[in-house]
């Protein structure tokens, strides 16, 4: 089932589209808080995005732009302006189509197919995870924190999505280990130490310097963000 993030500020359209495209099978979810577009992004992980233009606090483009920094999850720009400037604008900077407003909810629907049609029968879907404001994109390998972008080896991309997914549990090193032979890469202690300590250096030159975390004789951990 595809995951479809609508970001509409006129509650009856988004609505609208909302109960439409979850009669055609899809998962939808509608954005609450405008100003914090990025955080529905992560933690719903779409397929696709349908963008109006004119938001509050941060119009359609800053978003894209955003989404754009951490993912290559199609986009679909709504707006009412509809010239071609507005049209030109959108396509630039990183969108994948444009609707204009008043639009048939059934063509809305053909558009989100062929996409997602396009963007995913032969390639592989993204997923994201988050912590503190850092993303990573385990599909393509890199983390990004406060517009910085980081370029992970496998193996580092790998150790870092492991300690994620126990987020406020501590990883053993032997854990660790063994998730990284899964990927068939070779590794040993010493291996697994050069790694970390490589991970740990691009973290710091991000300015996350505290994210891993030893635990002397047990392991790594990335802290909670409750805690």
């Amino acid at each position: 089932m595809y995951r479809i993030l609508i970001v509409e500020d006129d509650g009856i359209i988004a609505g609208a589209m909302e109960k439409h495209l979850s009669s055609w099978g899809y998962q939808t979810r509608c954005v609450r808080d405008f100003a914090g577009v990025m955080h529905d992004f992560v933690e719903f992980d779409p397929q696709l995005v349908l963008l109006d233009v004119t938001l509050p606090s941060f119009n359609g483009y800053h978003w894209c732009g955003e989404i754009r920094r951490v993912s290559k999850a199609p986009v679909i720009f709504i707006s009412s302006a509809s010239d071609n400037m507005n049209i030109v604008m959108a396509m630039n900077l990183g969108g994948d189509d444009f609707i204009a407003k008043p639009f048939d909810l059934h063509v809305l629907t053909a558009k989100v197919q062929a996409l997602l049609r396009r963007s995913y029968d032969f390639a592989g879907q993204s997923h994201l995870m988050q912590w503190r404001g850092a993303i990573l994109n385990t599909e393509a390998s890199c983390l990004t924190y406060q517009e910085k972008r980081l370029e992970l080896t496998k193996n580092e991309n790998r150790i870092l999505q492991v300690l994620l997914e126990n987020k406020g549990r501590t990883v053993s090193r032997d854990r660790l280990m063994e998730r990284l032979w899964d990927s068939d890469s070779f590794v040993d202690d010493n291996t697994l130490t050069v790694n970390i300590t490589r991970l740990r250096r691009k973290l710091a030159q991000a300015g996350l310097s505290g994210m891993i975390v030893t635990r002397k004789g047990e392991g790594y951990r990335v802290e909670d963000v409750t805690e």
